[in-house]
């Protein structure tokens, strides 16, 4: 497959049952496997073509390539969330849920409940750290809450101050990010040392918050306050540049996010980033293989 539009996408994937059968080559592979108990002893009825049954004794269960992933019990046909899934992993900025709702003919709460299962399926869960060189740095993302709408303030009452998210990208290589939501000096260390390889050259700015870890790592600053930006092979600007493209994603799309749905948006970007390299067919084959995992309702508006 090598979509050039979204007419072309929409025109392939026109049925569930084509949307259906793609998943399960994306999650199995040939080899289809019960959620329940992970056996591959399995059958597929004949009735109606996506109910299968577990062989093994200790099971028994029926199941279809759904149970288990994001799309469990969704009551949005399969082709309205394949669509959602290829414009938010390819497009450049993203898409608000107002725009999204429009375009997939559903309600902006569905839309919106659409987008961020689909960013939690954009996480970066590999264990691999960063290494060789590696740029470090902090921004801040969010606004006053006093710009809004006063119907909207009682809602994010107490969220005024922004949000930092701490960022560490590999020179030719991966981003990470993480939101922070105790800006203290004891998680931005923790979260370096989650992020980087012992012994990687490490670039950041002179905050004092990488002093403890700093032996750690071949580690230089540039003096940001001295208006010292670049120096030789010593500068932040590859992770500064992402900051700018996640808070064009923020401000120009969504225009307000709350800090518990940051790290999603956040998500978001890091992973177009990071599959820059791929073609928007391949980038969206990857996302639905990422499906496995549960987001409810309730859980997001509650988390």
């Amino acid at each position: 497959m090598n979509f050039k539009s979204i007419i072309e996408f929409t025109q392939y994937f026109n049925t569930d049952d084509k949307c259906r059968e793609f998943l399960e080559e994306q999650r199995w592979g040939d080899t289809p496997a019960c959620p329940h108990c992970g056996s591959t002893n399995v059958v597929k009825f004949k009735t109606d073509n996506k109910t299968y049954k577990c062989r093994e004794k200790v099971c028994r269960k029926k199941f279809t390539v759904t149970v288990g992933t994001m799309y469990e019990n969704t009551k949005t046909p399969l082709t309205k969330w394949f669509l959602a899934t290829y414009i938010l992993s390819v497009h450049s900025k993203g898409i608000s849920s107002v725009q999204l709702a429009e375009w997939l003919n559903v309600t902006q709460k569905t839309a919106w409940f659409l987008t961020h299962r689909i960013r939690e399926m954009l996480a970066d869960n590999a264990p691999e750290l960063l290494n060789e060189v590696v740029e470090i740095d902090e921004t801040y993302v969010g606004g006053k809450i006093s710009n809004k709408h006063v119907s909207k303030r009682k809602q994010y009452k107490g969220l005024d101050n922004k949000t930092m998210v701490l960022g560490a990208v590999q020179r030719e290589g991966k981003v990470k990010t993480r939101v922070i939501p105790q800006t203290n000096i004891e998680n931005i260390q923790k979260t370096v040392t989650e992020f980087v390889e012992p012994n990687s050259t490490m670039y950041t700015d002179e905050s004092h918050a990488y002093n403890k870890i700093k032996d750690n790592y071949k580690h230089d600053t540039v003096h940001h306050r001295s208006k010292e930006y670049v120096r030789g092979e010593v500068h932040t600007n590859t992770i500064e540049g992402f900051w700018s493209v996640l808070k064009r994603q923020i401000h120009g799309i969504h225009h307000f996010v709350s800090p518990k749905h940051l790290q999603r948006y956040c998500n978001e970007s890091s992973y177009r980033y990071n599959t820059r390299g791929l073609e928007q067919d391949e980038r969206f084959a990857d996302v639905i293989a990422r499906c496995n995992g549960r987001l409810t309702y309730k859980s997001l508006i509650n988390g």
